[in-house]
């Protein structure tokens, strides 16, 4: 009696996962992840609405700021749309661009070069310093409101993954 034994390989294909790429920075992309990651600093969500910065909403019920890399583009590519919720200054929206009528009181348009958010976002240097060596600019909004409250945005910049080396889509 002969017995035959039958061996069975199974191929086995694996299939590495897809990489996904971080977001251009300054992108809607960007934004979304950038508002994910807001209401999970406390330094954002917690300190801005304790020292009353989320209530200089002008009435609207929400404060925005828009931002973009003056080596990509020469207007806003990203936003970040803050209000008070629950005792905190919550991120409400982020993502392109959608607030036409901005308020010269409480909104926000920032630019800087690439190299120059990317320094900030590591606390090379804060907005102040920023500002006054030109490395930080505005189109828009309350700078001397902005140089005591935005140093944890900046911050920010460099907490959110990104592509640095392409642009926003415009």
């Amino acid at each position: 009696m002969r017995i035959v034994i039958l061996i069975m390989t199974f191929a086995v294909t694996l299939v590495a996962a897809p990489v996904l790429a971080a977001p251009v920075l300054m992108s809607a992309d960007w934004a979304r992840d950038a508002c994910t990651a807001w209401n999970n600093d406390p330094l954002l969500s917690d300190k801005m609405a304790e020292n009353g910065w989320v209530k200089n909403d002008q009435g609207r019920g929400f404060r925005v700021i828009q931002v973009y890399r003056t080596d990509c583009s020469d207007q806003a590519t990203a936003e970040i749309r803050v209000s008070p919720k629950d005792d905190k200054a919550m991120c409400v929206y982020g993502g392109a661009p959608e607030t036409t009528k901005l308020e010269a009181e409480s909104d926000y348009v920032l630019k800087a070069k690439t190299i120059s958010w990317i320094e900030m976002g590591q606390a090379k240097y804060g907005p102040t310093t920023a500002m006054l060596v030109g490395q930080l600019r505005f189109d828009y909004g309350p700078k001397f409101e902005a140089m005591g409250n935005i140093g944890e945005f900046l911050l920010l910049v460099g907490k959110v993954p990104s592509d640095t080396n392409s642009c926003p889509a415009k």
